[in-house]
């Protein structure tokens, strides 16, 4: 085989390699764009959830304190001055944020725990990733 002939041949031989290469990267692209939807949704998700919990919490702080009719004194209904789950059953808002509100989870709630819940998930929806206090 002379030198003249090894050219075309060694051309040939990187052409078909570019041509073999084009759908392997394709492929590859197409995963990167696929796994970038994915990490897109699970953001998007997540920003919902959290804008959900900030509308409970909303919710329960306009009802339990003083807006919508309720004041703590009228969910207190034992008077100590904490409202236990029990008590809290009674605010639909209130009672689905009671757990993550109850900051040393000792099945009631404090004005102060409750205070400081709110101004957390304000500011988380202010802040846009601030999370929330437990």
């Amino acid at each position: 085989m002379t030198i003249r002939n090894r050219k075309p041949l060694i051309a040939l031989i990187v052409a078909a390699g570019s041509v073999l290469a084009i759908p392997a990267m394709a492929q590859t692209a197409q995963q990167s764009a696929a796994q970038a939807q994915g990490q897109a949704a699970q953001a998007q998700q997540s920003a919902a959830q959290a804008d959900q919990a900030a509308g409970a919490a909303a919710q329960a702080s306009s009802q339990a304190g003083g807006g919508g009719g309720q004041t703590w004194a009228s969910v207190d209904t034992d008077g100590d001055g904490a409202i236990s789950k029990k008590e809290a059953e009674v605010n639909a808002g209130l009672a689905q944020v009671f757990g993550q509100a109850d900051a040393d989870k000792d099945g009631k709630l404090t004005q102060d725990e409750y205070k400081a819940y709110v101004a957390a998930q304000q500011g988380a929806a202010a802040g846009g990733n601030a999370a929330p206090a437990r």
